[in-house]
């Protein structure tokens, strides 16, 4: 199971019992999108190779607020 964990200025990622970071600026560049319009869904596609996510995306703007 992954877990992301948002704010304004990156992710927190545990992935696999791994935890590491990424950086507002990495998403952003990744995505192709401005950091708080880019989804939770889109994120975890970064971090997994064949992601299985539940619900609604939901906008990391959303998620901070």
């Amino acid at each position: 199971m992954t877990v992301l964990s948002f704010d304004d200025s990156g992710v927190d990622v545990v992935y696999e019992g791994t935890e590491f970071r990424l950086e507002k600026t990495l998403v952003e560049d990744a995505i192709g999108k401005d950091y708080p319009d880019v989804t939770d869904h889109e994120v975890l596609n970064i971090v997994e190779e064949d992601p299985n996510p539940t619900g609604e995306p939901r906008r990391i703007a959303d998620i901070v607020n």
